[in-house]
Protein backbone atom coordinates (compact mmCIF):
# COMPACT_ATOMS: atom_id res chain seq x y z
CA UNK A 1 0.00 0.00 0.00
CA UNK A 2 0.96 3.65 -0.33
CA UNK A 3 1.67 5.60 2.86
CA UNK A 4 3.30 8.80 4.04
CA UNK A 5 6.50 7.52 5.60
CA UNK A 6 8.45 8.93 8.54
CA UNK A 7 11.91 7.46 7.95
CA UNK A 8 13.44 8.50 11.28
CA UNK A 9 12.40 10.50 14.33
CA UNK A 10 12.62 14.24 13.83
CA UNK A 11 12.28 14.00 10.04
CA UNK A 12 8.54 14.71 9.80
CA UNK A 13 9.05 17.78 7.58
CA UNK A 14 10.66 15.51 4.99
CA UNK A 15 8.05 12.73 4.90
CA UNK A 16 7.26 11.37 1.44
CA UNK A 17 4.79 8.89 0.02
CA UNK A 18 6.22 5.42 -0.48
CA UNK A 19 5.28 1.74 -0.58
CA UNK A 20 4.98 -0.31 2.60
CA UNK A 21 3.36 -3.54 3.75
CA UNK A 22 -0.42 -3.56 4.06
CA UNK A 23 -1.38 -4.40 7.68
CA UNK A 24 -3.63 -7.23 8.81
CA UNK A 25 -6.07 -7.12 11.73
CA UNK A 26 -5.47 -9.27 14.79
CA UNK A 27 -7.99 -10.47 17.34
CA UNK A 28 -10.40 -7.69 18.26
CA UNK A 29 -9.12 -5.46 15.47
CA UNK A 30 -10.36 -4.21 12.11
CA UNK A 31 -8.66 -3.25 8.86
CA UNK A 32 -9.89 0.06 7.46
CA UNK A 33 -9.61 1.40 3.93
CA UNK A 34 -8.75 4.95 4.87
CA UNK A 35 -10.63 7.83 3.26
CA UNK A 36 -9.63 10.83 5.40
CA UNK A 37 -7.24 11.61 8.25
CA UNK A 38 -7.26 14.58 10.62
CA UNK A 39 -4.05 16.47 11.39
CA UNK A 40 -3.15 17.35 14.97
CA UNK A 41 -0.26 18.97 16.84
CA UNK A 42 0.40 15.59 18.47
CA UNK A 43 1.55 14.34 15.05
CA UNK A 44 4.60 16.59 14.81
CA UNK A 45 5.20 16.60 18.57
CA UNK A 46 5.50 12.82 18.82
CA UNK A 47 7.38 12.60 15.51
CA UNK A 48 10.00 15.04 16.78
CA UNK A 49 11.12 12.79 19.62
CA UNK A 50 9.90 9.49 18.27
CA UNK A 51 8.63 6.61 20.38
CA UNK A 52 10.60 3.56 21.57
CA UNK A 53 7.76 1.31 20.39
CA UNK A 54 7.91 2.53 16.81
CA UNK A 55 9.63 0.72 13.97
CA UNK A 56 10.73 2.77 10.99
CA UNK A 57 9.53 3.81 8.56
CA UNK A 58 6.65 4.85 10.81
CA UNK A 59 3.22 6.12 9.78
CA UNK A 60 1.65 9.03 11.67
CA UNK A 61 -2.04 9.98 11.79
CA UNK A 62 -4.22 9.34 14.84
CA UNK A 63 -7.64 10.37 13.51
CA UNK A 64 -8.75 8.22 10.59
CA UNK A 65 -12.08 7.70 8.89
CA UNK A 66 -12.83 5.06 6.32
CA UNK A 67 -14.54 1.78 5.43
CA UNK A 68 -14.16 -1.54 7.24
CA UNK A 69 -12.28 -3.81 4.83
CA UNK A 70 -11.68 -6.82 7.09
CA UNK A 71 -12.58 -7.86 10.64
CA UNK A 72 -10.33 -9.79 12.97
CA UNK A 73 -11.25 -12.73 15.16
CA UNK A 74 -13.85 -11.93 17.79
CA UNK A 75 -15.25 -8.81 16.11
CA UNK A 76 -19.00 -9.20 15.84
CA UNK A 77 -20.53 -5.72 16.14
CA UNK A 78 -18.94 -4.38 12.95
CA UNK A 79 -19.41 -5.50 9.36
CA UNK A 80 -17.36 -5.18 6.19
CA UNK A 81 -18.49 -1.96 4.50
CA UNK A 82 -19.26 -0.03 7.70
CA UNK A 83 -18.18 3.62 7.65
CA UNK A 84 -16.15 4.28 10.80
CA UNK A 85 -13.90 6.83 12.51
CA UNK A 86 -11.49 6.39 15.39
CA UNK A 87 -8.81 7.94 17.60
CA UNK A 88 -5.80 5.66 17.25
CA UNK A 89 -3.01 4.40 19.46
CA UNK A 90 0.04 6.63 18.98
CA UNK A 91 2.37 3.71 19.70
CA UNK A 92 1.06 1.93 16.56
CA UNK A 93 1.23 2.80 12.87
CA UNK A 94 -1.38 5.39 11.98
CA UNK A 95 -3.72 6.53 9.26
CA UNK A 96 -1.64 8.51 6.75
CA UNK A 97 -1.92 5.50 4.44
CA UNK A 98 -4.30 3.61 2.18
CA UNK A 99 -5.05 1.11 4.98
CA UNK A 100 -4.85 1.12 8.77
CA UNK A 101 -5.62 -1.22 11.65
CA UNK A 102 -7.28 -0.28 14.94
CA UNK A 103 -9.17 -1.85 17.83
CA UNK A 104 -12.81 -2.53 17.02
CA UNK A 105 -14.20 -1.42 20.40
CA UNK A 106 -12.89 2.15 20.05
CA UNK A 107 -14.47 3.07 16.70
CA UNK A 108 -17.71 4.91 15.98
CA UNK A 109 -19.96 4.32 12.98
CA UNK A 110 -20.32 7.42 10.83
CA UNK A 111 -23.90 8.44 9.95
CA UNK A 112 -24.57 8.46 6.20
CA UNK A 113 -25.14 12.23 6.22
CA UNK A 114 -21.65 12.92 7.64
CA UNK A 115 -18.66 12.99 5.27
CA UNK A 116 -15.42 11.13 5.96
CA UNK A 117 -13.62 14.49 6.06
CA UNK A 118 -15.90 15.97 8.71
CA UNK A 119 -15.72 12.77 10.77
CA UNK A 120 -11.91 12.71 10.61
CA UNK A 121 -11.79 16.26 12.00
CA UNK A 122 -13.32 15.09 15.28
CA UNK A 123 -11.40 12.56 17.38
CA UNK A 124 -8.26 14.02 18.98
CA UNK A 125 -9.54 17.58 19.39
CA UNK A 126 -13.23 16.82 19.78
CA UNK A 127 -12.92 13.93 22.22
CA UNK A 128 -10.38 15.89 24.27
CA UNK A 129 -12.82 18.79 24.61
CA UNK A 130 -15.67 16.38 25.39
CA UNK A 131 -13.66 14.54 28.03
CA UNK A 132 -12.52 17.79 29.62
CA UNK A 133 -16.00 19.29 29.87
CA UNK A 134 -18.15 16.26 30.69
CA UNK A 135 -15.88 13.62 32.20
CA UNK A 136 -13.54 15.83 34.24
CA UNK A 137 -14.90 19.36 34.77
CA UNK A 138 -18.51 18.08 34.78
CA UNK A 139 -19.86 21.43 33.67
CA UNK A 140 -23.46 22.37 34.41
CA UNK A 141 -25.88 24.96 33.10
CA UNK A 142 -25.36 28.43 34.51
CA UNK A 143 -21.63 28.05 35.12
CA UNK A 144 -18.85 29.97 33.39
CA UNK A 145 -15.74 28.75 31.59
CA UNK A 146 -12.53 30.25 30.23
CA UNK A 147 -11.33 28.32 27.18
CA UNK A 148 -7.83 29.15 26.03
CA UNK A 149 -7.05 28.93 22.31
CA UNK A 150 -10.64 29.12 21.12
CA UNK A 151 -9.74 29.22 17.41
CA UNK A 152 -7.90 25.88 17.59
CA UNK A 153 -9.35 22.39 17.40
CA UNK A 154 -9.81 21.60 21.11
CA UNK A 155 -10.85 25.16 21.90
CA UNK A 156 -13.30 25.36 19.01
CA UNK A 157 -15.09 22.15 19.96
CA UNK A 158 -15.07 23.12 23.65
CA UNK A 159 -16.72 26.48 22.90
CA UNK A 160 -19.53 24.81 21.00
CA UNK A 161 -20.22 22.15 23.62
CA UNK A 162 -19.95 24.55 26.55
CA UNK A 163 -22.45 26.90 24.93
CA UNK A 164 -24.82 24.00 24.21
CA UNK A 165 -24.61 23.11 27.89
CA UNK A 166 -25.70 26.58 28.98
CA UNK A 167 -22.39 28.05 30.13
CA UNK A 168 -21.14 31.59 29.80
CA UNK A 169 -18.11 31.18 27.55
CA UNK A 170 -14.97 33.31 27.68
CA UNK A 171 -12.17 32.50 25.28
CA UNK A 172 -8.74 33.74 24.25
CA UNK A 173 -7.92 34.25 20.59
CA UNK A 174 -6.07 36.62 18.32
CA UNK A 175 -8.16 39.62 17.28
CA UNK A 176 -8.40 38.28 13.72
CA UNK A 177 -10.21 35.19 15.06
CA UNK A 178 -12.73 36.95 17.32
CA UNK A 179 -15.57 36.77 14.79
CA UNK A 180 -14.83 33.07 14.28
CA UNK A 181 -14.90 32.11 17.98
CA UNK A 182 -18.05 34.15 18.53
CA UNK A 183 -19.70 32.34 15.63
CA UNK A 184 -18.99 29.10 17.52
CA UNK A 185 -20.74 30.43 20.63
CA UNK A 186 -18.20 32.40 22.66
CA UNK A 187 -19.81 35.20 24.66
CA UNK A 188 -16.54 37.06 25.18
CA UNK A 189 -13.32 36.93 23.14
CA UNK A 190 -10.10 38.24 24.69
CA UNK A 191 -7.06 39.12 22.58
CA UNK A 192 -4.24 37.55 24.59
CA UNK A 193 -1.69 39.50 22.52
CA UNK A 194 -2.96 42.89 23.68
CA UNK A 195 -4.85 42.26 26.91
CA UNK A 196 -3.97 40.92 30.36
CA UNK A 197 -6.30 37.94 30.40
CA UNK A 198 -6.58 37.61 34.17
CA UNK A 199 -7.41 41.29 34.66
CA UNK A 200 -10.03 41.14 31.91
CA UNK A 201 -11.65 38.00 33.32
CA UNK A 202 -11.86 39.50 36.79
CA UNK A 203 -13.37 42.67 35.38
CA UNK A 204 -15.94 40.78 33.30
CA UNK A 205 -16.93 38.53 36.23
CA UNK A 206 -17.21 41.31 38.79
CA UNK A 207 -14.12 40.11 40.62
CA UNK A 208 -15.40 36.56 41.16
CA UNK A 209 -13.53 34.70 38.44
CA UNK A 210 -14.82 31.80 36.34
CA UNK A 211 -16.06 28.44 37.57
CA UNK A 212 -13.93 26.42 35.15
CA UNK A 213 -10.88 26.76 32.90
CA UNK A 214 -9.75 24.63 29.98
CA UNK A 215 -6.09 25.33 29.23
CA UNK A 216 -4.75 24.17 25.88
CA UNK A 217 -1.59 26.30 25.77
CA UNK A 218 1.17 25.53 28.27
CA UNK A 219 2.17 24.86 31.86
CA UNK A 220 2.87 28.58 32.37
CA UNK A 221 -0.51 29.56 30.93
CA UNK A 222 -2.26 26.99 33.13
CA UNK A 223 -0.50 28.42 36.17
CA UNK A 224 -1.51 31.97 35.26
CA UNK A 225 -5.09 30.77 34.80
CA UNK A 226 -5.36 29.80 38.46
CA UNK A 227 -5.80 33.50 39.19
CA UNK A 228 -8.90 33.49 36.97
CA UNK A 229 -10.71 30.82 38.99
CA UNK A 230 -13.49 31.44 41.45
CA UNK A 231 -13.73 29.70 44.82
CA UNK A 232 -14.28 25.95 44.27
CA UNK A 233 -13.13 26.41 40.69
CA UNK A 234 -11.86 23.60 38.46
CA UNK A 235 -9.14 23.59 35.82
CA UNK A 236 -8.50 21.00 33.10
CA UNK A 237 -5.21 21.08 31.24
CA UNK A 238 -3.80 19.30 28.21
CA UNK A 239 -0.42 21.00 27.71
CA UNK A 240 1.19 20.75 31.12
CA UNK A 241 0.09 20.91 34.75
CA UNK A 242 -0.03 24.26 36.53
CA UNK A 243 2.23 24.98 39.48
CA UNK A 244 0.06 23.59 42.27
CA UNK A 245 1.97 25.55 44.91
CA UNK A 246 0.64 28.85 43.58
CA UNK A 247 -2.65 28.41 45.42
CA UNK A 248 -2.34 27.76 49.14
CA UNK A 249 -4.34 24.84 50.57
CA UNK A 250 -7.70 25.67 52.11
CA UNK A 251 -8.03 29.02 50.34
CA UNK A 252 -9.72 28.72 46.93
CA UNK A 253 -10.37 24.95 47.06
CA UNK A 254 -9.40 24.42 43.43
CA UNK A 255 -9.55 21.01 41.75
CA UNK A 256 -7.14 19.99 38.99
CA UNK A 257 -7.83 17.68 36.04
CA UNK A 258 -5.24 16.24 33.69
CA UNK A 259 -6.47 15.33 30.21
CA UNK A 260 -4.47 12.57 28.48
CA UNK A 261 -6.93 11.21 25.94
CA UNK A 262 -4.64 8.88 23.99
CA UNK A 263 -2.99 7.36 27.05
CA UNK A 264 -6.08 5.20 27.48
CA UNK A 265 -4.76 2.89 24.75
CA UNK A 266 -1.80 1.96 26.98
CA UNK A 267 -4.07 1.26 29.95
CA UNK A 268 -5.89 -1.99 30.65
CA UNK A 269 -9.13 -0.11 31.29
CA UNK A 270 -11.56 -1.50 28.72
CA UNK A 271 -14.41 0.71 29.94
CA UNK A 272 -12.40 3.87 29.36
CA UNK A 273 -11.24 2.64 25.96
CA UNK A 274 -14.85 2.02 24.94
CA UNK A 275 -15.65 5.55 26.06
CA UNK A 276 -13.77 6.80 23.00
CA UNK A 277 -16.55 5.27 20.92
CA UNK A 278 -19.23 6.71 23.18
CA UNK A 279 -17.83 10.23 22.81
CA UNK A 280 -17.52 9.72 19.06
CA UNK A 281 -21.10 8.51 18.76
CA UNK A 282 -22.40 11.58 20.62
CA UNK A 283 -20.40 14.04 18.54
CA UNK A 284 -21.22 12.36 15.23
CA UNK A 285 -24.93 12.56 16.06
CA UNK A 286 -24.55 16.30 16.67
CA UNK A 287 -22.74 16.61 13.35
CA UNK A 288 -25.48 14.69 11.57
CA UNK A 289 -28.11 16.95 13.13
CA UNK A 290 -26.06 20.02 12.16
CA UNK A 291 -25.80 21.08 15.78
CA UNK A 292 -21.99 20.93 15.71
CA UNK A 293 -19.44 22.54 13.41
CA UNK A 294 -16.66 20.10 12.49
CA UNK A 295 -14.25 23.08 12.29
CA UNK A 296 -13.04 21.71 8.95
CA UNK A 297 -11.14 24.53 7.24
CA UNK A 298 -8.82 22.76 4.80
CA UNK A 299 -8.87 19.47 2.88
CA UNK A 300 -5.47 18.58 1.44
CA UNK A 301 -3.89 15.66 -0.46
CA UNK A 302 -1.64 13.26 1.46
CA UNK A 303 1.58 14.67 -0.01
CA UNK A 304 0.85 18.11 1.50
CA UNK A 305 0.65 16.81 5.09
CA UNK A 306 4.26 17.74 6.03
CA UNK A 307 3.74 21.34 4.93
CA UNK A 308 0.45 21.51 6.84
CA UNK A 309 2.12 20.12 9.98
CA UNK A 310 4.64 22.96 9.73
CA UNK A 311 1.70 25.38 9.70
CA UNK A 312 0.32 23.68 12.80
CA UNK A 313 3.68 23.86 14.56
CA UNK A 314 3.81 27.61 13.93
CA UNK A 315 0.30 28.00 15.42
CA UNK A 316 -1.00 29.66 12.26
CA UNK A 317 -3.99 27.37 11.78
CA UNK A 318 -7.65 28.06 12.47
CA UNK A 319 -9.94 25.08 12.90
CA UNK A 320 -9.02 21.68 11.48
CA UNK A 321 -7.01 20.36 8.52
CA UNK A 322 -7.88 16.97 7.04
CA UNK A 323 -5.97 14.92 4.47
CA UNK A 324 -8.07 13.11 1.87
CA UNK A 325 -6.68 9.71 0.95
Amino acid sequence: MKALLLKEKGEWKDMQIGETEKPSPGRGEILIKVKAVGLNPVDYKTATGGNPLWSYPHILGLDAAGIVEETGEGVEHLQIGDRVVYHGDLTKKGGFAEYAVTTAHTVSIIPESVSFEDAAALPTAGYTAYQALYRKLRVTEGESILIHGGAGGVGGFAIQMAKRSGLTVYTTASASNHDFVKSLGADYAIDYNETDVTSEIMKLTGGNGVDTVLDTVSRVNATDSLDCLAFNGRIAYIAGAPDFTKVKPFTKAISYHEIALGAVHQSDNLKQQKDLAVMGDDMLLLLAERQLNSLLEQVIPLEEVPQALVQLSERHVKGKIVAKI
